[in-house]
């Protein structure tokens, strides 16, 4: 850990690099510190190890491995979130009782309902991504919000810009044409 030092404190000292024109670009490495503080602060140990590992891609200068961690790395996290979820599937604790009862229940029939409405609106969320991929921003933003201050899980931009989608689709009815 101590190696990392330096690079750390070299990282501060090179927080903001001035671009043309009065743009400022924040320094990487800088926001994924600020993201490790942050998640300490919130005890969100997610956000805390992910901005570890990612920082340390850059400090070990791999950074070309970041595309490859940001197209795949969504996918191998779903895969182990749906694999977490399938688990009583594979160990048997679900019976066909329990499957028959989501069908002749009230709350299995809503269950039903959710996860067709949350796919619908992943699907929606992926269209809005592709209209206006620059939401991302906010997205991850407001997910890293929702778990600090929230204490909420990360599942997927797909949701939350389906949830965005819809948010939109509400304000545009209540106030016209957003800019």
């Amino acid at each position: 850990m101590l190696y990392f030092v330096p690079s750390l404190l070299m990282c501060l000292t090179k927080a903001l690099t001035p671009e043309g024109q009065g743009v400022i670009r924040m320094n990487g490495e800088l926001l994924l510190l600020l993201l490790i503080i942050v998640g300490m602060i919130g005890r969100s140990p997610i956000i805390t190890t992910a901005a570890c590992v990612l920082l340390v891609v850059k400090l070990i200068h791999l950074e070309r491995y970041l595309p490859a961690i940001e197209r795949r790395g969504l996918e191998l996290g779903l895969l182990f979130l749906t694999m977490g979820v399938l688990v009583p599937f594979a160990s048997e604790r679900i019976s066909t009782k329990d499957i028959i009862a989501v069908f002749t229940s009230w709350p299995g029939l809503i269950a039903l309902m959710g996860g067709a409405i949350a796919t619908y609106m992943n699907g929606k969320g992926l269209d809005l991504l592709k209209v206006d991929p620059q939401l991302i921003v906010g997205l991850v933003i407001g997910s890293i919000f929702g778990i600090i201050f929230m204490r909420g899980i990360p599942v997927g931009p797909l949701m939350a810009a389906g949830i965005t989608a819809l948010l939109l689709k509400i304000a545009t009815f209540l106030f016209g044409k957003i800019p």
